[in-house]
This record gives structure tokens, C-alpha cells and sequence, in this order.
């Protein structure tokens, strides 16, 4: 039901705040451009901060990326608390962050999450349930200064533990746009995992280097 709901409301052209693996999201259907300036209304964001794209299966991330590492690094990291920078495809919405070739994707480890994701045709945008530069949220009533712009808030309960520093991380956002490279944009929640999988089972060396 909580799917149907939430389907329904993105479809009408709805923000959705949504629990995710990490923290409170909110999302909208990323091909829907009034509702991707909606979001960035809401969070008071900058305009040149991009949005990730959110997608229910692996096999999806190449509709709307340029991927240039082997599948099975794509499955060693997602569903999972990472978010994977590549080139976008022409499929994705030109508003949607039309200052950079890049696109974020992320495929959280929630069951509801991939359940909403796949009953969207398309990929939903998804960011944080927070106004730009305040912390990230671990419960609803943590952004209830957000919900009367909201079409529809899903409670998924507490996501980690709200009294740890950690849980408030967000996603690790690592760009994988380069060949054999991999530079580190956010260190996130799954920093060391995520590193030790690029390195040691893939090779991929640090862009720095």
C-alpha cells in the first residue's frame, strides 16, 4: 500500500520523503523537471549541487549511465550504502543537474526503496530530507519543518542508531567516470568497504595518484 501510495504521489508530479539505508530521503521522479525544481525549493539548495539518481536493479544503471567498469564491481557495491559517479546517458532528463556530464546513481539497501523504484518508470531523483547544510535526518519528526511541502511522508521508523555520529554520514559517493581510476567525493558511511573492494579486487588506483 505504502508503495501504491507513494507511486502514485511521485507520478503526480510529488515530493516523497522516503527511508533509505542510510538516511530520510526525498525523492521525485527525476524526468519530471518541475518536480526536480520542487526539490531544490525545498532544501533551499544551490543550484549547481547535483541530485542522485535512485534505481530498484543493477541492471537499469546502464539505461542511464556510461558504465566503464565490469558488472560484477557494480554488484560487489549496490544495493549499498554507495553512491557510483559515471557519464550520464542522453536518456536522463536534461534539467537534471544540466551544469555537469556526471550523474550519481544509488541503489539503497531497503526494501521499500528498490519496491518504489521499480514501480517508477523512470529513475527518481533523491536527496537527502534536510535543509541544505543542516544534518541529515534519522527519523520523520526530524524534518517535520519540511512536511507541508510534502506530498506524502513514509515513516519507515528509526534508520541506525540516531544517537550515533556515523549513522548521519550519508551514502560514500565515489566517481567511477574515469578508466581504472576512482577519486572518493564523499567519504560517507562505507568508506573502507568500498575502497577495499575498487583496490584490491578490482585495481582501480586513486585518481589522486
Amino acid at each position: 500500500e505504502a508503495v501504491a501510495a507513494a507511486a502514485g504521489a511521485l507520478r503526480a508530479g510529488g515530493l516523497v520523503a522516503v527511508p533509505t539505508d542510510t538516511v530520510y530521503g526525498v525523492a521525485c521522479l527525476a524526468q519530471d523537471s518541475a518536480a526536480v525544481r520542487s526539490i531544490y525549493s525545498l532544501k533551499g539548495r544551490h543550484g549547481a549541487k547535483p541530485l542522485a539518481i535512485c534505481l530498484g536493479d543493477v541492471e537499469r544503471l546502464y539505461r542511464y549511465c556510461h558504465v566503464n567498469v565490469p558488472d560484477q564491481l557494480l554488484r560487489d557495491l549496490l544495493p549499498g550504502p554507495v553512491t557510483l559517479v559515471f557519464q550520464r546517458s542522453e536518456e536522463l532528463n536534461k534539467d537534471l543537474n544540466p551544469f555537469t556530464s556526471l550523474v550519481g546513481v544509488r541503489i539503497p539497501n531497503h526494501p521499500f526503496m528498490r519496491a518504489l523504484a521499480r514501480a517508477c518508470s523512470g529513475p527518481l531523483a533523491l536527496t537527502s530530507a534536510n535543509i541544505s547544510s543542516q544534518g541529515s535526518t534519522l527519523t520523520v519528526l526530524e524534518f517535520q519543518d519540511l512536511w507541508p511541502q510534502l506530498s506524502l511522508v513514509i515513516d519507515g521508523g528509526p534508520i541506525g542508531d540516531i544517537q550515533s555520529p556515523e549513522c548521519r554520514l550519508g551514502s560514500t559517493v565515489v566517481d567511477l567516470s574515469v578508466s581504472g581510476k576512482f577519486s572518493i567525493i564523499r567519504p560517507g558511511c562505507a568508506l573502507t568497504p568500498t575502497v577495499d573492494i575498487l583496490k584490491k579486487k578490482y585495481g582501480l588506483v586513486p585518481e589522486s595518484s
